[in-house]
């Protein structure tokens, strides 16, 4: 999809074709059928990887996979809901979204609301569980954007400011979740923005300088924190210190390490006994590594190449039937979905430093599981609504 010819083809299309995949089903098929595989395998995995955490912290070894089950529950209800809601809805108000999720982050700031999990102020107490605001806001900043860049599509593409107003709206949602603080959201959250900005037209030396002041505020931000900079440290040579700084690093190479090819069996991991933090969590990925092998992880790549896939096809439909927003919109869930999952990956495998980002879609959280499936919703309504209309019997 060309940056600058989004607005001009979507004039010149109709909205009768269909989205359609290499086998021949819709993109909307693919899409649910990819998510459910993922979804239901995820399910599987903290199970596995989370049976003995949960029988030592709680006495209850289904602690976290019922809790998970509750979540896909909860997230498959919302699901529903956000489906039938009309795309047109989300395009009139793409604003108020991101005023919620700032004043979410906001919430979680103030002592006594918000609630610190490993030395982050990430969560809002609900009594039964926590909301993370950060994902909310990843949905809202999307939905925004699309909006935005229909509504100042000339701007955008021919002046300087129409590039700048909303990068300043994000700099206060970035502002607030560093504080937290929650860097691998900032990260995701500036390249959905930035991705969607360039596919919005904006002139190719200002995307380059607003990359390169981006990336270097970055780099300030990582090595200006302690605790930033050692993990930077750890994951650079975590075999220097594997019984501290690189210890959560060593132990999921390990994991790796001793799937091969096929795993050791569902079930039968080593790591995640009291080896590996966070197993059922952020590095739900190596355990499913362990287990299934390179088997299990080219599967698990497959799906999500799947799902970006869909995504980025319904966008570049609705571009021709003459939906900017719902193009735009595609367009960014699908890199969100895309980046997130492929930051989750490289940091189990130690190519990137530890971030705190769950694999979207398998990891235990509902906040995570439930924005993901209603940003999953919004795609389905999206390749939905591009379908053409069922021929009348005669």
């Amino acid at each position: 999809m060309s940056a600058q010819t989004l607005p001009r083809q979507s004039q010149a299309r109709g909205r009768g074709a269909d989205v359609r995949h290499t086998f021949g089903m819709n993109a909307h098929d693919v899409l649910l059928l990819a998510t459910a595989v993922l979804v239901g395998l995820g399910v599987v995995m903290v199970a596995s990887a989370s049976l003995e955490t949960a029988e030592r912290q709680f006495g209850v070894a289904s602690y976290f996979v019922i809790r998970q089950l509750i979540y896909v529950i909860l997230g498959l209800a919302i699901g529903a809901v956000v489906y039938r809601v009309p795309i047109e809805f989300w395009e009139r108000r793409s604003v108020p979204p991101l005023f919620l999720a700032m004043l979410m982050l906001l919430l979680v700031l103030i002592p006594g609301i918000g609630r610190e999990i490993n030395g982050s102020m990430r969560w809002v107490p609900l009594g039964f569980a926590n909301l993370q605001p950060s994902e909310l806001a990843k949905l809202a900043v999307t939905i925004y954007l699309a909006g935005y860049l229909v509504r100042r599509s000339d701007e955008v593409r021919h002046a300087f400011m129409g590039f700048v107003k909303p990068i300043m709206v994000l700099a206060v949602l970035c502002v607030l979740l560093i504080l937290e603080p929650d860097f691998g959201s900032v990260a995701v959250m500036l390249a959905i923005a930035l991705a969607m900005l360039f596919i919005g037209g904006v002139r190719l030396w200002q995307f380059t300088v607003m990359m390169s002041v981006v990336s270097a505020i970055m780099a300030l931000l990582a090595v200006s924190s302690p605790y930033r900079l050692q993990r930077i440290t750890a994951f650079m040579d975590p075999w220097a210190d594997p019984f501290a700084s690189g210890f959560q690093l060593t132990q999921a190479l390990i994991a790796f390490g001793r799937g091969e090819w096929l795993g050791v069996g569902l079930g039968n991991s080593i790591q995640k006994l009291f080896y590996l933090p966070e197993a059922h969590t952020d590095f739900l990925f190596s355990v499913l590594a362990e287990e299934l092998g390179l088997a299990g992880v080219v599967a698990v790549l497959g799906l999500f190449l799947v799902v970006v896939g869909c995504a980025f096809a319904i966008a570049r439909q609705c571009e021709r039937q003459g939906r900017p927003f719902a193009a735009y919109l595609a367009f960014g869930i699908g890199t969100w979905i895309g980046i997130q999952a492929m930051a989750n990956m490289a940091v189990n495998m130690g190519l990137l430093p530890t971030k705190g980002l769950t694999l979207p879609l398998m990891s235990y959280g509902g906040s995570s599981l439930v924005v993901m499936c209603a940003a999953i919703a919004l795609l389905l309504r999206i390749a939905r609504e591009g379908l053409p209309a069922p021929r009348a019997k005669t």
